[in-house]
């Protein structure tokens, strides 16, 4: 919402907004640019606005006072991703990057690259880029190639569709598939049938390049692909094929075959097995739109991470503080193995807010405790609006704890009832001053402010 708020702006349109909960770093970003964003819903301020369309975020829902305002006036009301389509893709050529994980570094590295090989691509990414000033822009021509992020969360509380149903792809990726989003999706099927609708949009002369050997991939394609696959991924036999040959705490080193053919030697400026993954699908298709391979190697070299992913922010009582969004346990898990790459033989403490509608549930309770067992220390944030759900569909937290403490770990979480005070990150803070020595690693898992506890942090960290 509010990168396309901004590229909207910038194409000369005027652009309001309400959001009560602005978080970091879209909050200063949205500053930046200009938009104006209400911290409340105030409808008389909407209405005065006169505005010729309503973007409806799919967060919002019946009984949000703009929203009725809105319809009772007859507005305009539109969706997102339909605005993403109308105004953004249009007749461009359309690159749609999806997966349960990695689409905004995917899709940061595709737009970094086909920018240095000279396309000028359009694109939106769901989050603030290193290598841009803004994370939505128009595309130009002559190639007028639109690069999307594309989520499989609903588009608005008056279409349910996944919002990478709306965007045309013309090439499409699909990074992995797993169950999430356990608000929206009934099971693992249903998220596959969201993908199978995806899949059938990209038409015979377009591209679908799919991750090498993940069975819900697979058998979504078998079905329901019409147009050309190509495979990539960390296996001799896939289509695109990278040999990892060095790691390192600031860059992979990485080889990549076409179709066994040499096609070139990559630096990533970011560790771990699951980036090369990402960096390789952006290779694939920035090659198939046509750039050089030495046009891509020097753009992969010049790449900057989007923020928060794993983003080292500084020190904190001798502790090295790194950031990342990983909220699924597969994510958290890949995330903590990179960690420990990074920082041989260094303790890892991580603090995870449990925010998603899907890690607030029950659903990952075995699995955010397989993931955890990574760490040699865990501290849970507070459940995000816990009282949602009855205790029995609601993630247990103290079972969480007490697994751990069983495999030896130092585990502690916050009270339900402690994690609906204002400021609880204080206490989460006290406990890993408690904990922490110097030398350690501390991984904050989140995609809020951890109850303040982010901003202590960094208020607090030295970057020596």
């Amino acid at each position: 919402m509010g990168g396309v708020a901004a590229a909207c702006l910038r194409s000369g349109d005027k652009v309001y907004g309400s959001e009560p909960d602005l978080y970091e770093p879209m909050k200063s970003y949205l500053a930046s640019m200009g938009v104006i964003v209400q911290p409340r819903f105030d409808p008389d301020a909407m209405l005065a606005a006169r505005p010729d369309m309503v973007v409806v975020g799919n967060a919002v829902s019946r009984g949000n006072p703009e929203l009725e305002a809105a319809m009772n006036a007859r507005l305009n009301l539109v969706s997102l991703p339909q605005l993403v389509r109308s105004q953004l893709i249009a007749r461009n050529t359309s690159v749609v990057i999806t997966g349960t994980h990695g689409k905004t570094t995917t899709t940061s590295i595709a737009a970094w690259l086909l920018e240095l090989a000279g396309f000028q691509p359009g694109f939106l990414i769901g989050g603030v880029p290193g290598n841009f000033d803004v994370s939505c822009r128009p595309a130009s021509p002559p190639e007028d190639i639109f690069v999307s992020e594309g989520d499989e969360y609903d588009s608005a509380f008056f279409d349910k569709r996944s919002k990478f149903i709306h965007y045309r792809p013309d090439i499409a990726v699909i990074n992995n598939l797993e169950f999430d989003h356990s608000d929206i999706f009934d099971s693992l099927n249903d998220v596959k049938r969201t993908f199978r609708h995806f899949v059938r949009l990209v038409p015979e002369n377009g591209l679908i390049l799919a991750s090498h050997g993940d069975a819900n991939v697979n058998d979504v394609l078998e079905s329901d692909a019409h147009a050309p696959i190509q495979t990539f991924g960390i296996h001799p036999s896939a289509f695109w094929s990278a040999s990892i040959k060095s790691r390192g705490q600031e860059a992979t080193q990485f080889t990549v075959k076409r179709q066994d053919k040499e096609f070139g030697s990559f630096s990533l400026p970011m560790p771990g097995e699951h980036n090369v993954r990402n960096a390789l699908a952006a290779i694939a298709v920035s090659a198939h739109l046509g750039a050089r391979s030495s046009d891509l190697q020097n753009g992969l070299s010049k790449f900057i991470p989007p923020k928060r992913r794993l983003e080292t922010v500084g020190t904190w009582l001798g502790a090295t503080v790194v950031e990342d969004f990983a909220h699924h346990p597969t994510a958290i898990k890949a995330t903590i193995q990179t960690l420990r790459q990074m920082y041989p033989g260094r303790r890892l403490i991580v603090a995870f807010e449990p925010r998603s509608n899907t890690t607030t549930r029950r659903v990952f309770q075995q699995e955010l405790t397989d993931a955890l067992l990574d760490a040699d220390g865990v501290v849970l944030g507070a459940l995000d609006r816990p009282h949602r759900y009855a205790d029995r569909e609601r993630l247990d937290t103290d079972l969480l704890v007490s697994a751990l403490k069983s495999a030896s770990r130092m585990a502690w979480s916050i009270s339900i009832e402690d994690g609906l005070q204002p400021g609880w990150g204080e206490q989460v803070a006290d406990v890993l001053r408690d904990w922490i020595k110097p030398g350690d690693v501390l991984a904050v898992l989140t995609n809020g402010d951890f109850g303040g506890l982010r901003s202590l942090i960094k208020k607090e960290c030295t970057n020596d």
